[in-house]
């Protein structure tokens, strides 16, 4: 049909409705829309519920995250459904990171993470291989040590080998497995050393240990060195060396001189003195090196011995030994030895017993004389030749000789003189103290008593002064009596309590470093130790023995028998102190008010002053009356403490003819114008 045709009209023809209709379309169309609607609500739901979440990851490269459960990224940021989410975390170059997360509703989420890098492997080699690798001052063995395996980080790296100078650097590990590589090239140590020797051959030691023969180069450490060239029959020669590593030095031909020769020295008997050439050189044995093929002059000498000169000559190198016996220049020593059983050692060796004539070096001799039960004594002699002479020996029983180191007086540190007894030697040991009742004067507490001295003392030979008492208390003050004056500084000191006298005591022992006799506590006087060497006021039989035994004869006054005294002896109650006393003694003027200067008087039959008279005095015991007819006492003290102590004497103050005996007692324990002290001590331990 063309184009142009006209339409024609067709018939229509209705369908049968018995035919069959159209076919419908078919139904996955319709589920696909379902679930895509589907799939936008759940989309849209989520939306509605996600919570966006900011994920902030620490690495230099790219990091993957993965997370569990639905989610939807943008950027950096994540949709998230609230809840607990796993994620791992993977970068090239570190290791995973897997975590748990919480997301919440209510707003923006963030959660920040580094990844742990992983180590870097770094191969460090050196030049020379075997360098001790140090990283961080820790050893990581020896060069070349490869794919070793850091941490990130700085490290300080040290190179060290034997030969070669310390290498040191800082070591930048970049980790995440990267590989690094360092080669480092050793500097040398050492210095190059040229010596030679005239002669030659000769072996180069440095530092002791052989390390060729001249001439001679060689690689040596830098450092101070030892250098030491020795050859055969010459004289080793040494030089100190401080070398520079890189350093060249060349030392020359190094002259060697010839080696001396040695001679080993002695002598019969040794520590002669040696001079060689006129040079002393020390004493034998030694060594002397002598000059080779060179006669030298030699000298020994010695005090006793003849002197000894002859030459000496040794080829170089040479070796000699040499002992020289000394011949003695003798003197004689005539020993007369008592008693004549005793031994006699020269030096330590024996000689013989009793008195002999010997014939001795002229040298110092130490001869010892020793006998059992005696004291042995050694004297030191110098015998002279052509010159004899005589040496007296005289041994002493341990007894004699234990007194003899005693010394007669000693003197304290106030310059109290203190006069030693010995019981025994200048009086019987064993008397009696007290008076018999038909003594006129006799008083009640002069009970007869019989007592024993044993052990030695020193005694006071004055009283106390004044001045003494005042270096322990500088505020004493000893007074007057009616204008007579008791204070001046040589007066004795009076007005002294017992205790204040046994004070003193304990205090002049510690002046002078003594165990004090007194215990106290305090600063009261509570007992006294025996045994003690310390000052302590005489024992009252001590006093009486002092006083009164003369012989085998007791004295009943200082002046003897009879009374009143025909002459001044004592410083009693005199015409002069009539105004004072109102007593006196008869026809008596010591010329004294009051107290006299200590040591006015003459000294009684054992050399002390004012025993019985000027000040009476304090004793140690505790005044008691001991029963008549008692024990004999040894040594006695009393009891430890007491109300009262005994008072022995007579003072300026007194004149009846009962105080005036050597046998009155007094007591107290006040001060009093009339009563002083004198010292007394122990000579040695009790037995």
């Amino acid at each position: 049909m063309s184009r142009d045709s006209p339409i024609a009209p067709q018939a229509f023809t209705p369908l049968d409705s018995s035919a069959p209709g159209p076919t419908p379309p078919p139904r996955r169309g319709r589920w696909l829309v379902i679930g895509a609607l589907a799939v936008c609500a759940l989309a849209l739901l989520f939306l509605f519920i996600a919570v966006p979440v900011t994920l902030e990851v620490e690495s230099t490269r790219e990091p993957r995250i993965n997370v569990s459960g639905p989610d939807l990224q943008l950027g950096k940021r994540f949709l998230m459904l609230p809840g607990e989410h796993d994620l791992r975390l993977e970068a090239p170059g570190y290791h995973p990171l897997e975590t748990r997360i919480a997301v919440a509703r209510g707003g923006d989420t963030s959660f920040h993470f580094a990844l742990e890098p992983l180590p870097g492997e770094v191969t460090v080699t050196s030049h020379p291989e075997g360098a001790t690798l140090w990283l961080d001052d820790e050893n990581r063995g020896a060069t070349p040590v490869e794919s070793l395996s850091l941490p990130p980080g700085d490290y300080s790296l040290r190179l060290e080998h034997p030969r070669y100078l310390p290498h040191q650097q800082r070591l930048a590990i970049q980790g995440r497995g990267e590989q690094q590589t360092l080669a480092v090239e050793l500097q040398p140590a050492w210095a190059e050393l040229r010596v030679d020797s005239r002669p030659g051959g000769a072996t180069v030691r440095i530092d002791g240990e052989a390390a060729g023969s001249t001439p001679l180069t060689l690689e040596i450490l830098q450092g101070e060195r030892q250098l030491a060239l020795d050859l055969a029959g010459f004289a080793p020669l040494t030089r100190k060396l401080t070398l520079s590593a890189g350093e060249e030095r060349d030392l020359g031909t190094l002259p060697l001189q010839p080696a001396a020769g040695v001679l080993a020295l002695g002598s019969q008997p040794s520590g002669a003195n040696v001079t060689l050439a006129g040079e002393f050189l020390g004493q034998t044995p030694l060594e002397l090196e002598l000059p080779p093929d060179k006669a030298q002059r030699l000298l020994l000498t010695r005090p006793g011995y003849r002197r000894h000169s002859e030459t000496v000559q040794l080829a170089a190198g040479a070796r000699a030994e040499k002992r020289i016996r000394l011949q003695p220049q003798l003197g004689e020593i005539q020993l007369e030895i008592s008693p004549a059983a005793a031994e006699v050692r020269v030096n330590g060796r024996p000689m013989g017993q009793g008195s002999q004539t010997l014939s001795l070096p002229a040298v110092e001799q130490r001869i010892e004389v020793r006998l059992a039960g005696h004291a042995s004594e050694t004297r030191r002699v110098t015998p002279r030749p052509g010159l004899a002479q005589r040496l007296v020996v005289t041994l002493q029983t341990a007894q004699e000789a234990r007194l003899a180191s005693l010394p007669d007086e000693i003197t304290t540190s106030l310059g109290q003189t203190l006069r030693l007894f010995i019981p025994g030697e200048s009086g019987p040991t064993d008397f009696t103290m007290g008076a018999s009742r038909r003594e006129p004067g006799r008083r009640a507490n002069e009970t007869l008593r019989p007592v024993r001295l044993r052990r030695l003392f020193y005694l006071q030979t004055t009283e106390v002064t004044n001045a003494q008492f005042r270096q322990f208390l500088a505020s004493h003050n000893a007074g007057q009596v009616q204008g007579a004056s008791l204070n001046r500084e040589h007066q004795p000191a009076v007005q002294v309590s017992w205790q204040q006298a046994a004070r003193f005591c304990n205090w002049l022992s510690e002046k002078e470093g003594l165990e004090p006799f007194y215990t106290e506590r305090d600063g009261i006087v509570t007992g006294f130790r025996a045994e003690s060497l310390g000052y302590r006021l005489p024992s009252e039989a001590e006093w009486s023995w002092a006083a009164r035994v003369r012989g085998e004869t007791l004295l009943t006054f200082p002046w003897g028998e009879g009374f009143p005294p025909t002459q001044v002896v004592e410083n009693y109650a005199d015409t002069s102190a009539a105004y004072i006393t109102g007593r006196v003694v008869d026809g008596y003027n010591d010329g004294n008010a009051t107290t006299a200067t200590v040591g006015s008087f003459p000294a009684n039959h054992r050399g002390l002053h004012d025993l019985g008279g000027n000040a009476a005095e304090w004793v140690h015991d505790v005044y008691r009356i001991p029963p008549a007819g008692g024990d004999t006492e040894t040594d006695p003290l009393g009891p430890a403490s007491g109300d009262n102590y005994v008072i022995r004497g007579a003072s300026w103050a007194h004149s009846k003819l009962a105080e005036l005996r050597l046998a009155w007692r007094d007591y107290g324990q006040a001060a009093r114008d009339d009563v002083g002290f004198r010292l007394a001590r122990y000579a040695e331990p009790a037995p």
